[in-house]
């Protein structure tokens, strides 16, 4: 079993966050830190993965800045109400980089059963989504961008819990222009902080990123992105 180092930051703006990232992979990989999670919020923020088209950005951004970053992935957006980790790990040799992504996935759909709201992937799309319903369309709930440089991790996944949704008005949250998005407190039916969902969240990392073998949950049908083949496309992995 991997032993994680997990540090709680709080609410960090997303550049000093991105810039704890790199000083924190650079440790991971000279050997000088052991593999460590940042569980964290962000003030509002967009956030511009290497696929992201022109039209896809924000025209009103209502202050928040849209920042380009080296994960892979469109764009998407964070600010408070919305748990966010950062892995930053060393990939053992017989972990493939989608298998990876996939403990990730398999954290957060797990995370979302604990408070009773069935989720899975969706082949084709990236993050974890509920199935269309009486209430409304497929939506997601959990987020995924990635990169791998020397072999350790950076980026990750967030998990929306009670994150003021009018924010993803304003884009195509991850250039998915026929789907929706939704936090745990509206799923529920009652507000789940951060707070709440933050030991729960860290549980199903552990979990997951003890390597062990482990039974998935089972896809939904594949969907491809609006004009698209099926495709997953969820990081721009580099080992150099």
């Amino acid at each position: 079993m991997s032993d994680l180092l997990f540090q709680e930051i709080g609410t960090i703006d997303y550049l000093d966050a991105w810039e704890l990232q790199r000083e924190v992979h650079a440790k991971v990989v000279a050997g000088e830190q052991p593999d460590t999670v940042l569980l964290l919020e962000h003030p509002p923020v967009f956030t511009a993965g290497k696929r992201t088209d022109p039209h896809e950005r924000p025209v009103d951004t209502d202050g928040a800045p849209v920042v380009d970053v080296d994960r892979g992935g469109k764009i998407t957006f964070h600010g408070p109400g919305q748990l966010v980790a950062y892995p930053i790990v060393r990939l053992p040799s017989h972990v493939k980089v989608v298998d990876f992504v996939r403990r990730l996935e398999e954290a957060m759909i797990q995370a979302c059963a604990d408070f009773g709201v069935t989720t899975a992937r969706v082949p084709g799309r990236s993050g974890v989504w509920l199935r269309a319903d009486a209430r409304g369309q497929e939506r997601k709930v959990g987020a995924i961008g990635l990169r791998v440089s020397k072999g350790v991790t950076m980026h990750g996944i967030a998990l929306n819990c009670d994150v003021d949704l009018g924010w993803y008005d304003r884009f195509v949250p991850c250039g998915i222009s026929d789907a929706g998005v939704t936090t745990l407190s509206v799923e529920t039916g009652r507000d789940v902080t951060v707070a709440e969902a933050l030991p729960v969240l860290r549980r199903q990392v552990v979990r997951y990123l003890a390597w062990e073998p482990y039974v998935a949950t089972a896809d939904y049908d594949p969907k491809p992105e609006p004009a698209h083949g099926p495709r997953i496309d969820l990081l721009t992995p580099s080992r150099g």
